[in-house]
């Protein structure tokens, strides 16, 4: 028999946790689906100085414990398992967890979006100590520092004028010659003094120290892609800003989404193409992108899922 629930929501970042703090006060009694990566990208942040109530900062992971914390007390249920199934043809919805089916009268998916990685020796372990997805994040840190840029394309134009406003010095570092950054974004970093570019460039290692339990990044190994010919750059922080994968693979076919696999949503709503199922956070947005935003999404998605649950006479 397969367990049901008023309200399912999967993903457990700053957008489904927010949810389920709303959807659990309302006495929705809300199941959170964690999945693989439970408190979503916060969980591989180190400093999170921008989120509102916290003047001294506070470490990512103990943050979305936090919050999570905060869900379970208004009776949210966290369980640490992915889904990898779902039906939207009929209701009450159908989901697959771990092999285990569940039913729900709303659905709010959460799942996020995943940055793109350059997959290079080191990238693992100074993940988070030295490089970076969000200039936006952390770009506050590089403060008369030296930092790299990666990638060809509006976001990594964007990403590198903004972080002018902090480092030193800002080094796009592009595989080819040739830029997929419209016009005006590439104008625009050139005519910056604080941006150098190094093209035909890729990363081939990352270079760091760790004394006493502190990693820290010191450098790179870059790799020419005419010659093969290598060489080492000391360098303070990398973006990496090659773009995001949204983590909504398991609902193709069912839901709207764009090219890039981001979840439409209706204009000022949560609500997607199917009648009680809504998307909130980094899933549904490829501009802002903040732990702040998808927190509000979160909220606005319990609220959306709250008012059908109740029009439709279920609650």
């Amino acid at each position: 028999m397969a367990e049901h629930h008023k309200v399912v929501i999967v993903g457990s970042g700053p957008a489904g946790l927010t949810a389920a703090i709303y959807t659990g006060r309302a006495n929705l009694e809300p199941i959170v689906f964690e999945g693989m990566e439970p408190g979503g990208q916060l969980t591989i942040t180190t400093e999170v100085e921008n989120f509102p109530g916290f003047d001294k900062g506070i470490q990512g992971p103990e943050l979305m414990d936090t919050i999570r914390k905060q869900a379970c007390k208004f009776g949210a249920k966290c369980e640490f398992k992915e889904v990898t199934k779902v039906d939207f043809s009929k209701r009450p919805f159908r989901l697959v967890a771990e092999g285990e089916e569940h039913t729900a009268d709303a659905v709010i998916i959460a799942t996020g979006a995943t940055a793109r990685w350059l997959g290079a020796k080191g990238e693992d372990t100074y993940r988070g100590f030295g490089i970076s997805a969000c200039a936006t994040c952390d770009g506050f840190f590089y403060k008369d520092q030296r930092v790299i840029v990666v990638g060809g394309g509006d976001t990594a134009m964007e990403e590198a004028t903004y972080l002018t406003k902090f480092a030193s010095e800002v080094i796009i570092v592009h595989r080819r010659e040739g830029f997929r950054a419209s016009k005006i974004m590439l104008e625009r970093a050139k005519k910056n003094p604080k941006i150098k570019f190094m093209l035909n460039k890729v990363i081939k290692e990352y270079l760091g120290t760790e004394i006493m339990g502190n990693k820290r990044l010191t450098g790179v190994m870059l790799e020419d892609t005419r010659d093969g010919s290598v060489e080492k750059m000391d360098i303070d922080g990398v973006f990496i800003a090659i773009g995001h994968k949204p983590n909504t693979d398991v609902f193709k076919g069912w839901l709207d989404m764009d090219e890039t696999g981001y979840l439409k949503v209706e204009p000022g709503t949560t609500k997607t193409n199917i009648e009680g199922v809504f998307a909130a956070g980094d899933v549904a947005d490829k501009i802002y992108r903040q732990a702040v935003t998808a927190a509000g999404t979160g909220c606005m998605a319990a609220i959306d899922a709250q008012h059908y649950l109740e029009e439709k006479g279920i609650i």
